[in-house]
């Protein structure tokens, strides 16, 4: 499952950063300068040459961007801030295991008294690697083999096979990923994959083959990502049990679509935040481009964290969006959303609520959830300072809405529809921080304003994922 409420399924992600454990949340402290430093600081220097040793099939050419600034440094407190500057954005790039920096006074005919000499001694990664790991998904987990060719034509690229079998999905796909010399957050990426998975609420089978090509740049404080992407969708029956709205959606079909996403995130850590914002827009045109499925899909995500007293957090959310058919064929239940469980309102089970035929669920065409938390240290602080650190106890309020709409109707008619009926559900639980991979949930559920065919998951619920309401 590549998003929480819209079910339609996307490659697993194939560059970015490896996975891992990460002190995310731990506030950078405040260096205080001592004296000492106040007269280097005071004392102008002339950054003669810069080095970097140990160079293999790395172009040149490429490391110049990111270690101009330290030309422009003007004292020796600034050559060491700027060198270690530099080094982070060369570990930034992924191409080397090792980056040291070595500062030293000037040598030579041409040495200035007060001229210095940087050197980065690196140590390139190997040509190929491989990596096995266990990847969480939103309720699913999946085991990953990969097979990495990083810096491949020297210039920071990468190349990424990928398998990755899971309890839902199974996929397998190639990536080249190319970022701008000297604009790392400008890259571009292009990708062949398959992915096959399993929805039980819907008794549904899926299998999509595709390719997409993928660019992606800052603008001011946003990351835009502009995409394109075809897929051959195969969609099949899960069980004999099959509803005869699922039966009549089985067959082939062939998605086009222009994508757009835009992103704002200051928050300082993307699965248990404590501080700071997120906004996500994002907007899908299908069939202008071939195929035949046409439509265009608009949804949002909003999220707000503020730190309270006792070192509480008080969390809020709001998602929405709205698919709209273009032309007389209706939407397929593979570009739906879909809305509940452990990672959306809670208390109800996986998908499973809205439009529904014989005990399948088929989406909806407009859906719209919010949540709002109280996150706060566990009673009596256990394991304060270490592991205890990773537990948080949760209260938690979630609501939310999904249904189709009548287009021929106005959108005060749809905003009625939207406000009726709304599910809704409040409990608490204990939530585990996984680094900054995932989180996990224990919650006991109170599901309010149920719905006749919605599934209920009333008491205690587990959830795990990367993406929470």
């Amino acid at each position: 499952m590549g998003t929480v409420h819209a079910r339609s399924l996307d490659p697993l992600p194939m560059q970015g950063p490896e996975l891992g454990v990460q002190a995310d949340d731990i506030e950078a402290p405040e260096i205080e300068q001592e004296p000492k430093q106040e007269v280097l600081e005071n004392k102008d220097v002339v950054v003669q040459r810069v080095h970097v040793d140990g160079l293999g099939r790395t172009k040149e050419d490429l490391l110049t961007y990111e270690i101009a600034e330290v030309f422009r440094a003007k004292n020796l407190i600034d050559v060491m801030r700027k060198s270690h500057e530099a080094r982070q954005k060369l570990l930034r790039l992924g191409i080397f295991r090792k980056v040291e920096v070595v500062i030293d006074t000037s040598r030579g005919e041409d040495a200035l008294p007060n001229g210095l000499d940087v050197t980065f001694e690196v140590t390139e990664l190997r040509r190929m690697t491989g990596s096995y790991n266990t990847m969480v998904g939103n309720n699913e987990g999946s085991m990953v083999l990969g097979l990495k060719l990083p810096n491949v034509l020297g210039r920071a690229e990468k190349l990424t096979f990928q398998f990755s079998y899971g309890t839902k999905e199974t996929s397998y796909g190639l990536s080249f990923f190319k970022p701008q010399p000297g604009h790392f957050e400008r890259n571009i990426s292009l990708n062949v994959y398959k992915v096959t998975g399993q929805f039980p609420w819907s008794s549904l089978r899926e299998t999509d083959r595709g390719v997409s090509a993928e660019l992606s740049f800052p603008v001011w404080k946003t990351n835009q990502t502009l995409k394109w992407e075809g897929v051959w969708r195969e969609l099949g029956c899960l069980a004999r049990t099959a509803s005869f709205a699922v039966r009549e959606e089985s067959g082939h079909s062939l998605k086009s679509s222009l994508s757009h996403a835009m992103v704002i995130d200051t928050r300082n850590s993307s699965i248990l935040p404590r501080k700071g914002g997120l906004l996500k827009i994002h907007q899908e045109l299908a069939g202008y481009t071939g195929g035949d499925a046409s439509f265009l899909k608009e949804d949002f995500e909003i999220q707000l964290n503020k730190t309270l007293f006792w070192d509480s957090v008080l969390s809020a959310s709001l998602w929405g969006g709205l698919l709209l058919p273009i032309g007389d064929k209706p939407t397929s239940i593979a570009d739906r959303f879909y809305l509940g469980g452990p990672t959306s309102i809670r208390g109800f089970s996986m998908y499973s609520m809205g439009p529904q035929s014989e005990g399948d669920y088929l989406g909806g065409e407009a859906y719209w959830a919010g949540g709002l938390h109280l996150y706060t240290p566990l009673p009596f602080r256990p394991g304060r300072g270490g592991f205890g650190d990773l537990f948080r106890t949760h209260f938690f309020l979630n609501a939310g809405n999904l249904c189709n709409l009548n287009y021929g109707e106005g959108p005060q008619a749809h905003l009625k529809k939207l406000a009726e009926c709304i599910r809704w559900s409040y409990g608490l639980g204990i939530v585990l921080r996984l680094g900054n991979i995932a989180r996990l949930e224990l919650n006991y559920c109170i599901p309010m304003g149920v719905q006749s065919g919605d599934r209920i998951c009333d008491g205690v619920q587990f959830g795990a994922g990367i993406r929470f309401l």
